[in-house]
């Protein structure tokens, strides 16, 4: 049964819509005013302006800041460039000095004898096994906690006593200027907040900057001459991991005057160095 209708449908489709409400007005209002702000020519909102004053200061400090550390940058290679040079007319004095020496003994009849190398670098070349309480503490003292591991010992009566304490267990010599630069050019790597990390001119000045070492070259220069700064110097480098000598190794639990490998080997420890790189 259909329900009679009680209006008709042209009243219902000529019925005022109903009144909004005052938020909806409200919202309408805003949307059109914003809508007549924005179109207006040459309107520029003021938040605007401040975003764009402030990354205008901000790329105008940046260019300063690159400009000052481009000059900075240029002096500083400039001076490295000069401490090179420096330290290479010093190593070829030593050197003709020590050749120079040499002729002249041999001129008289005599021997030239050098003196006491200062530098040494040691070598682990033998694992945990069997190990006393007390020369796993003199090799942790030494920093060689794994095999194959190197570090640069300054020699002197102590040092010299704990090398021999633990002789079956190293490997040590007198490294040349060669083996020092490409140990720390190769396997150099350095410690910052107790962290490993790639050496780097930039990193060797905010670590050693304070002790006038800014770069690589002042670094070997300080290994290699065990200058007043070598214990810092030492301690930045991280210990090597070298790899183990191209042929192997031949027999470990001899001493290496008894056809062995352990022990002091003066300067052959420069070819072990260069099998181990």
């Amino acid at each position: 049964v259909r329900v009679p209708r009680t209006y008709p449908r042209a009243v219902l489709l000529t019925t005022p819509p109903a009144p909004l409400s005052l938020r909806c007005r409200l919202l309408q209002f805003f949307r059109v005013a914003t809508h007549f702000i924005i179109n207006m020519p040459g309107f520029v909102p003021e938040s605007v302006l401040k975003k764009r004053k402030t990354q205008a200061k901000i790329a105008a400090d940046k260019e300063a800041a690159d400009k000052e550390a481009t000059k900075k940058a240029a002096t500083k290679k400039d001076e490295m460039l000069k401490r090179a040079e420096t330290y290479v007319n010093e190593y070829t004095k030593l050197e003709n000095d020590a050749i120079r020496l040499r002729r002249e003994a041999k001129t008289k009849g005599s021997y030239y004898v050098p003196g006491e190398p200062d530098l040494a670098f040691v070598v682990r070349i033998r694992g945990i096994i069997g190990v006393s309480p007390k020369v796993k503490k003199i090799l942790q003292l030494l920093r060689l906690r794994q095999i194959f591991n190197g570090v640069f010992v300054k020699l002197n009566s102590a040092t010299i006593k704990m090398l021999r304490l633990v002789e079956p267990y190293i490997a040590y010599g007198y490294p040349n200027l060669k083996s020092v630069k490409e140990l720390i050019y190769k396997r150099g790597f350095g410690k910052r907040m107790k962290q490993r990390v790639a050496i780097d001119n930039s990193v060797i000045e905010e670590c050693l900057g304070k002790y006038d070492i800014i770069c690589v070259e002042d670094l070997i220069h300080e290994i290699y001459t065990v200058g007043p700064y070598f214990k810092q110097a030492s301690n930045f480098l991280w210990p090597m991991k070298l790899s183990s000598p191209s042929g192997g190794f031949g027999n470990k639990l001899k001493h290496f005057n008894e056809g062995g490998q352990a022990g002091l080997r003066g300067e052959k420890i420069n070819g072990l160095i260069k099998q181990m790189i």
